[in-house]
């Protein structure tokens, strides 16, 4: 195990979550307020908060994570362009789309590429793009196909898992994607991160960003809930 992180350095990690779809305005902003205090590296909203929080956090260094054709992958790939075109318009500097995991079993690789292609250009010099897998649906061999496919396709992350599916971040499937991406691009732990020592684990594993909804619980050293 490698030196720990901890305070300003440990926070930058982390994508602060909320993604919950009763979530309300007075959540929103809860959320906002402790990014900026905690100085997290963004907070993670629905597309339809976006605007909300880019207007709580402006000025403030924290950016806006927001999720597209979520949490299923299964919209047409003109729709997640779009819904990432809008996203940026209203203030998103970092996109988390889905893959299309049913094309990917269906061995329609050309299609799933084309799709993170799709998204990953609509982002170019405007946010981060990041790929969830939904590792929790995947075998090895699927995870292993899925992050060549977005490596090539240009996109700057890869993630686990949306939070909503079977599953979450495993050290094994963070060292799997960082063996199979290489050393430069991002990979993103999300679903079931609940305390420091998991956190820990996973930037160990090669782990580049943290997504959770205990993200004020975890780096004060306690254990949270949720996503």
């Amino acid at each position: 195990m490698g030196k720990h992180l901890e305070g300003a350095a440990l926070a930058a990690y982390f994508d602060h979550t909320l993604l919950k779809p009763d979530a309300s305005y007075e959540q929103i902003v809860k959320l906002c307020i402790e990014a900026r205090e905690h100085k997290f590296a963004t907070v993670c909203v629905n597309p339809y908060w976006v605007s909300e929080a880019a207007s709580q956090l402006a000025g403030s260094g924290v950016g806006i994570t927001t999720v597209i054709s979520f949490p299923l992958g299964a919209s047409t790939s003109a729709i997640k362009i779009a819904e990432t075109k809008d996203a940026i318009e209203n203030g998103a500097t970092e996109i988390d789309m889905v893959l299309n995991v049913g094309a990917l079993k269906s061995g329609r690789l050309d299609e799933v590429e084309k799709d993170v292609r799709g998204v990953v250009e609509a982002c170019i010099g405007r946010a981060k793009s990041k790929v969830i897998l939904e590792v929790g649906l995947l075998t090895d061999e699927e995870k292993v196909t899925a992050s060549e496919i977005c490596k090539r396709a240009g996109a700057d992350f890869v993630k686990t898992s949306t939070g909503f599916g079977p599953g979450g971040a495993t050290v094994h499937d963070i060292a799997l994607m960082r063996k199979t991406v290489g050393p430069d691009m991002g990979v993103k732990a999300s679903g079931g991160v609940r305390d420091l020592e998991a956190v820990q684990n996973l930037i160990e594993a090669g782990a580049t960003r943290i997504g959770a909804s205990a993200s004020v619980t975890i780096v004060g050293g306690g254990k949270g809930e949720g996503y």
